[in-house]
C-alpha cells in the first residue's frame, strides 16, 4: 500500500467543488492539502468554517500560485467552468505545474468534440509533462455516453439508440441556474437564447462524440433544439427561484445520422424541483439492434451526488494512467471508492 496519502487541491468550491470537499474528508487515505476560490467571502478562512465542518486546517485561497507549486499536490479537482476554451487557461497552467487534473467542464468530457485544436494542445502539454487530464461528470462523463457505450458491449449490430435524462437541477450551483435560464421570464429566456447566453445542456456534442468514436463510426447532420421549461407555480431550490409562469429550466433534444439515417437521438429536460410541475425523473436508454436492449433508471441519478461521486472515484485512475488527455472510455471502469485510496494507487 502506498505509505502517503494522496493529495488533493479543490479549485473552485461552489456546489460541486464543497461536495467534492466533503466527500473527501469522509474517504480514508485522501488528504486535501489546498482549496482556491475567488468568492472574497471565502478567502482567507478554513475550509471547515465555509462548510460549517469540523475541519480547520486548510485555508482558502484567492490565487492558484499561492496553493500549487511542483509537487505539491497529485491531482486538482477544477470545478469552474463549463466549455473547455474557458477552461484552458486553468488546466494549461497546472498541467505546466505537473499536476494532474480533473475537470467537471461538460465539454472537456470530450473537447475534440467542440475544440480539436486546444485538446490536442492538452494532450500534448500533459505528456510533455508526465501528468494526465480528465474531464467527467455525471452527465456528460456517464449517463449519456460512457454507459451507453458499456451496454453495447453485448451488441453483435445496432440500428438505433435512444436516449433520455429526465433531471433534477437542484443540487447545482449559481452558475448553472444562470446558464439554464432559471427564473427569467419566457420573453427574457428567448431575448438571451438569441444573444447565446443561455447554454442550456452543455454536452449533447460531447456525449455524441464519445460514442461515436468509441463504435468507430463518423457521426454525420448533428441538430439541436431547446425550449425553455415553463412552471405553473413558484419553485424555490438552493441555488434557483422562478415564480410561477417563469422559467425553471430547459428542455434540450439533440439527433446524429450515420449512414444517412437517423442512428442516434437524445433528449434532456432539465428543471428545478421538478416533482412540483408533476414530473418523475429517470434515465433511460433504447438500443435497438441485435440484441435489442432496454434500460430504465428510476428515479434519475443524482447529478449532483453523481458529479462530486464520479470526480473524486476517478481520482485513483487518472493517477494511475499514462500521460495525455483521457476520456472516461479510456480509463478503467469507474467504481465507488469503499475501502483506503491508497490500496487503489500505483506506487
Amino acid at each position: 500500500m502506498r505509505d502517503r496519502s494522496v493529495k488533493v487541491v479543490i479549485w473552485g468550491l461552489g456546489a460541486m467543488g464543497s461536495g467534492m470537499a466533503k466527500m473527501l474528508l469522509k474517504k480514508k487515505g485522501f488528504k486535501i492539502c489546498g482549496v482556491c476560490d475567488s468568492n472574497p467571502n471565502y478567502v482567507g478562512l478554513s475550509l471547515g468554517e465555509v462548510l460549517n465542518l469540523n475541519h480547520q486546517g486548510t485555508i482558502i485561497q484567492g490565487n492558484i500560485e499561492d496553493v500549487v507549486g511542483m509537487g505539491t499536490c497529485d491531482v486538482v479537482l477544477l470545478a469552474t467552468d463549463s466549455y473547455t476554451r474557458s477552461a484552458y487557461p486553468k488546466i494549461k497552467w497546472l498541467l505546466e505545474h505537473k499536476v494532474n487534473v480533473i475537470s467537471t467542464a461538460e465539454e472537456m468530457a470530450f473537447p475534440y468534440a467542440n475544440e480539436p485544436v486546444l485538446a490536442l494542445q492538452l494532450d500534448k502539454l500533459a505528456k510533455e509533462n508526465g501528468v494526465t487530464v480528465l474531464g467527467t461528470g455525471v452527465n456528460p462523463g456517464m449517463m449519456m455516453d460512457l454507459l451507453i457505450l458499456f451496454l453495447t458491449g453485448v451488441c453483435e449490430d445496432i440500428n438505433h439508440i435512444d436516449v433520455t435524462r429526465v433531471n433534477s437541477l437542484s443540487p447545482f450551483g449559481k452558475t448553472v441556474m444562470e446558464e439554464q435560464g432559471v427564473g427569467l421570464t419566457e420573453d427574457e429566456f428567448y431575448q438571451k437564447k438569441d444573444m447565446g447566453e443561455i447554454a442550456g445542456h452543455v454536452g449533447f456534442k460531447e456525449s455524441i462524440g464519445m460514442i461515436s468514436a468509441g463504435l468507430g463510426i463518423e457521426i454525420e447532420n448533428f441538430k439541436q433544439e431547446m425550449s425553455p421549461i415553463i412552471t405553473k407555480v413558484d419553485r424555490k431550490s438552493e441555488y434557483g427561484f422562478a415564480e410561477a409562469a417563469n422559467v425553471v429550466g430547459v428542455d434540450m433534444s439533440c439527433s446524429g445520422n450515420y449512414k444517412s439515417q437517423e442512428f442516434i437521438s437524445m433528449r434532456h429536460p432539465q428543471q428545478i424541483e421538478p416533482h412540483l410541475g408533476g414530473v418523475n425523473t429517470g434515465d433511460f436508454i433504447k438500443i435497438t439492434g441485435k440484441p435489442n436492449i432496454n434500460m430504465s433508471i428510476t428515479p434519475e441519478v443524482n447529478g449532483g451526488v453523481g458529479t462530486i461521486a464520479i470526480c473524486v472515484n476517478m481520482i485513483p485512475h487518472v493517477i494511475n494512467a499514462t500521460p495525455g488527455l483521457k476520456t472516461m472510455m479510456d480509463l478503467p471502469v469507474p467504481r465507488a471508492i469503499m475501502g483506503d485510496v491508497r490500496l487503489l494507487v500505483d506506487d
